[in-house]
Formats: C-alpha cells, sequence, structure tokens
C-alpha cells in the first residue's frame, strides 16, 4: 500500500471540490461528524450493556447471602428527562429556526 504525500492529497481535495461543490463539503463534514458521534455513543452503550451482564452473571453465581438493610425513609426520586439524540436536537434547532424566519417575515411584511 502506497503512502499519500501531499501532492496525492491535494489531488484528492481537488477532485472532491470539483465533484460536490465548496458549498457542499462543509455540510457533508457535519454529517459525517453526526454519524461518527452517534456511532461512538452507540459502541459505549453496548460496552456499557455487556459490563452490566457481566456483574449480574458474577452475582448471581455468587453465593445470595441475605444481608440486614437499615430501615431508610422513601424518597421520591426525580424522573430525568429524556435526552435527544443529536440527530432530534438538529431536527428540533431546524424547525425552531423555521418559524423564526417566518415571523420575522411577517414582521418584516406588516412594517412595509
Amino acid at each position: 500500500m502506497s503512502n499519500l504525500g501531499v501532492p496525492e492529497l491535494l489531488i484528492i481535495a481537488l477532485v472532491l471540490v470539483l465533484l460536490f461543490g465548496a458549498k457542499k463539503l462543509p455540510e457533508m463534514a457535519r454529517g459525517v461528524g453526526r454519524s461518527l458521534r452517534i456511532f461512538k455513543s452507540e459502541t459505549a452503550k453496548l460496552r456499557e450493556d455487556d459490563d452490566d451482564n457481566h456483574t449480574v452473571q458474577a452475582q448471581a453465581q455468587a453465593p445470595a447471602q441475605p444481608q440486614p438493610q437499615p430501615a431508610q425513609p422513601q424518597q421520591i426520586q426525580a424522573v430525568p428527562a429524556p435526552t435527544l439524540s443529536a440527530e432530534e436536537q438538529a431536527r428540533q434547532l431546524e424547525e425552531q429556526a423555521a418559524r423564526l424566519r417566518a415571523s420575522a417575515a411577517s414582521q418584516a411584511e406588516k412594517r412595509v
């Protein structure tokens, strides 16, 4: 496998600009970045699930010994708000921006 030098990288960059245009490249890079973040978070969740499964199996294999627990008053636990994925956040921001643009356009029409 040959090593890519500076001239080869410049040629590849030029071909990408010619194929996709200078305006599309930043959008594509953002999309790739979002995809990588989502992929990373999903693989991290899979690893956590695997770790949880190993601890549950280890606890199941250990002999069960009842341990007295001190009486504690019951506490109401707050339910955390559901976290949104990066794609959902981006979609919500785009919708909000569209609403703001529409309201700004209607205000501009009222002024005229």
